[in-house]
């Protein structure tokens, strides 16, 4: 291995180190034996921290001795004043540098050096990112290390842009640092956070995602794209860099919002489209149905400070208010003429990669990407084309771009149809293998599915409140579950699917013409009934 001649051994010197195993496992074993005696009679004296560290040094993973040896350390604490358990405690340190030296990924170690530093009287922190320096000089991805060094940054109150240079050079040395880019990813948006926009509000500081959900402000953006181009272009095999970039063409996470109000005087009925799931409460009986009066609803999401205004008019049946997907930016970042122009050139450059390595699925991915920042329509048949090759260039990944191309179309599809301003969602035979984005199609009224391979409509197809007409035939649907909570439903059609089962509470009455089935929801025959004919 590695070069060396391999050495015959003879039975004797076999049987020699077998009998060295055995006496050092009898060692072993003994003073694993006396640990486990002294933690069960709760002794926590010198005795049974040397025999911890006897063992542990030999084997670091070793999760319960890590625990008793904790507990012998509290009770110190406890007897010791603050100058002995300073010294205790650094000798700690380096008993642990020692056991990282053994298996230098031992999430014991490493828990266990943590633990010790947040109880040490005068923690040294320069040391620890020294320590950290030097782990990751051997192995740059050793995760373990990265977790302990954000929590002595965290702790110890490092500047970013430090530790931005820190990644800057850990980049600098190997392009294929993975761990060093996922770092930078989560160091920009602190350093250098997008402004609000005016007459925008920032997060609110309760957030759960906090100040990490803000995008990446235009001028660093442009700066980090030529960072990672000059990454890719030195190894376009290698997928670190395609990653990031990817990160850097997305968006930050979707702003909780109200994104639709939608009141129905004839079915007091409100229906509300948030940006995640919530809890909600039931509207009371008779709160609307009033048509002589003209009624104000505002929706309040008390979780993320918003609300939504919705006005029903007098003689009116139904009202609505909603941001369209436009509004929100909610499929692409409106886009300024430095970035459009920058998004054009990055999209010549990889472009002209694609050319020397057609055969690159980075490459491919990426130019979709490009594209879909730039302009989903205009690019829609150059995007379609690409996920045809990705398809063939990565087979193993093939039902990913799948799924990834069916929400490109739908969002394509929701776009159009916004601009057409109708209330008609359709895209067929387009081989649709998911469905997402559901939540901007509240208002539809009707929907056609046909002829794509969808094996399930899934549960949040219940927000679809306004539906009245569902084709959805010659898919791969096996079962019904996201139609049983749709109100206003009237016409089904399900020909050529491959459904299994069904709620029987769910009833339909059935009318054939020219070998069309269609269902009219709200009759009194049994679904089930029709399935085992039709199927």
């Amino acid at each position: 291995m590695h070069g060396r001649v391999k050495v015959k051994t003879t039975a004797q010197q076999e049987e020699e180190k077998r009998k060295e195993r055995e006496k050092k496992l009898k060692i072993y074993v003994a003073a694993r034996d006396a640990c486990f005696s002294k933690r069960k009679e709760g002794v926590c004296d010198d005795e049974a921290l040397q025999l911890t560290q006897q063992l542990l040094s030999s084997n670091p993973d070793f999760a319960t001795l890590w625990n008793y040896r904790r507990e012998i350390l509290m009770h110190l604490e406890t007897v010791k004043d603050r100058d002995e358990m300073q010294n205790i405690y650094e000798a700690e340190l380096s008993f642990l540098e020692a056991c990282l030296k053994v298996n230098p990924k031992s999430y014991g170690s490493w828990h266990h050096r943590g633990w010790v530093s947040a109880r040490l009287p005068r923690p040294d922190w320069a040391r620890e990112l020294s320590l950290c320096d030097r782990c990751l000089s051997l192995d740059d991805r050793n995760f373990h290390c990265w977790d302990y060094r954000r929590m002595v940054v965290k702790v110890s109150g490092v500047p970013v842009d430090q530790e931005l240079e820190f990644s800057d050079r850990l980049i600098g040395s190997n392009f294929s640092n993975y761990s060093s880019w996922h770092y930078r990813s989560t160091l920009l948006p602190l350093l250098h956070p997008q402004t609000p926009e005016a007459g925008q509000e920032p997060p609110h500081a309760s957030s759960p995602r906090g100040p990490q959900s803000h995008r990446v402000c235009e001028e660093q953006l442009l700066k980090e794209y030529e960072l990672v181009q000059n990454a890719f272009f030195t190894d376009p095999n290698d997928q670190s860099a395609w990653f990031y970039y990817r990160w850097l063409l997305g968006r930050a996470e979707r702003e909780e919002t109200v994104s639709c109000v939608y009141v129905s005087r004839e079915d007091e009925r409100v229906a509300v489209a948030f940006s995640r799931p919530v809890n909600i409460c039931d509207l009371p009986p008779g709160t609307i149905n009033d048509v002589a009066n003209e009624h104000n609803l505002t929706v309040h999401w008390t979780g993320s400070h918003t609300h939504r205004d919705c006005a029903l008019y007098t003689g009116r049946v139904e009202s609505w208010c909603r941001d369209t997907a436009t509004d929100q930016e909610l499929f692409r970042s409106e886009l300024s003429v430095e970035k459009t122009s920058v998004l054009q050139s990055e999209l010549q450059s990889v472009k002209q990669l694609q050319e020397l390595e057609p055969l690159n699925k980075w490459c491919l991915l990426t130019i979709i990407l490009l594209m879909r920042a730039l302009d989903p329509l205009g690019y829609e048949k150059e995007t379609l084309a690409h996920f045809q090759t990705l398809k063939q260039v990565d087979s193993m990944r093939s039902e990913y771009y799948s799924d990834l191309c069916s929400k490109f179309m739908i969002e394509n599809t929701i776009l159009k149809m916004e601009y057409a301003e109708v209330r008609v969602f359709s895209i067929t035979d387009r081989n649709l293998t998911s469905l997402c984005h559901l939540d901007q199609l509240l208002l539809v009224t009707h929907i056609n599915l046909s002829s794509n391979r969808l094996q399930r409509l899934p549960p949040q197809f219940a927000m679809l409140q306004c539906l009245e007409v569902l084709e959805a035939d010659n898919n791969f649907l096996e079962n019904l579950e996201g139609v049983y909570h749709l109100p206003r439903l009237q016409e089904v059609s399900l020909k050529n699917n491959s459904i299994l089962s069904c709620r029987c509470s769910f009833r339909a009455q059935i009318s054939v013409s020219s070998g069309t089935p269609v269902l009219g929801i709200g009759s009194f025959c049994d679904l089930c009934s029709y399935l085992a004919a039709y199927k």
